[in-house]
């Protein structure tokens, strides 16, 4: 009953060992589109670590929206610390890994696409009361270039009352603290690259580019991060092995709603 009961999981794994016949120990960590990046998707990458000789090269199949920076750096310090630094570590993105997934895919030696994948900007994402005092989720680069915006205005016009009213609204602590993200991502990108012998400066600050990337969602394929210097492996859609790897997408894709995400290896189903 248990096993009738649990019959998606099972097939889902039996895919993961399919996988695994030729390539690396796979662990897979897909986030529905509301369930961001946080420090409790420790207690998934534990588990899924768990019977993973140090030393032993990983493939990550990763699918987030993006989240907190500070909880991807230590997620993927712990994928790392079992591969070692002179280990081998691929993720691949099926679908899509946006700012704090696209910073933890920086952390590997190779980043898997096709022509289904994306990377985004790094545009961090910070949760905020507002005046009316509701949770909101701002972006951090959109907020403090329109802050940077406002107090142009104010200072070509001084006189200005609708430009002073607009500035005015922007409350200097959340700046600050958006300025110290902001800053902190920045680092954290530069670290990752330079680890790898990237040109880390140029890559981070284009990732960065509000100018360029004018919305959190934009689109960054496999062509262009090629072009930017990741190390990119491309696999066409047709691809046998690349067939799999969306398959098992769409099968955890489909096991959790739009705030759950889902940490499995092969050893390893969690739910959160």
């Amino acid at each position: 009953m248990f096993t009738a009961m649990n019959a998606a999981r099972y097939q889902r794994q039996t895919l993961i060992k399919d996988i695994e016949t030729e390539h690396p120990k796979l662990l897979c960590y897909v986030a529905g589109n509301k369930a961001y990046v946080d420090r409790i998707d420790t207690l998934g990458f534990v588990d899924m670590l768990h019977n993973v000789n140090p030393g032993d090269p990983i493939d990550l199949l990763l699918h987030t929206p993006g989240g907190d920076v500070d909880a991807a750096e230590k997620l993927i310090g712990l994928v790392r610390s079992t591969t070692g630094e002179q280990g081998q570590l691929r993720v691949i993105i099926p679908d899509y890994a946006k700012s704090a997934g696209t910073l933890m895919a920086l952390g590997a030696n190779a980043i898997v696409m096709s022509d289904s994948s994306e990377l985004g900007p790094i545009d961090p994402q910070v949760s905020s009361r507002d005046g009316n005092g509701s949770d909101v989720v701002y972006s951090v680069l959109t907020y403090l270039n329109a802050y940077d915006a406002a107090r142009k205005a104010l200072r070509d016009t001084p006189d200005d009352l609708a430009a002073r009213i607009t500035f005015e609204k922007f409350d200097p602590t959340i700046v600050r603290k958006f300025q110290s993200v902001r800053d902190r991502a920045r680092s954290f990108a530069e670290n990752l690259l330079k680890r790898r012998g990237k040109n880390f400066s140029k890559i981070a600050s284009e990732l960065m580019d509000i100018n360029k990337y004018q919305s959190h969602g934009q689109m960054i394929g496999w062509e262009t991060a090629n072009e930017m210097g990741l190390t990119i492996t491309y696999m066409p859609s047709t691809d046998p092995v690349w067939r799999k790897y969306w398959a098992l997408y769409c099968h955890l894709r489909l096991a959790i709603e739009s705030e759950q995400r889902i940490f499995e290896s092969n050893y390893v189903s969690l739910l959160l």
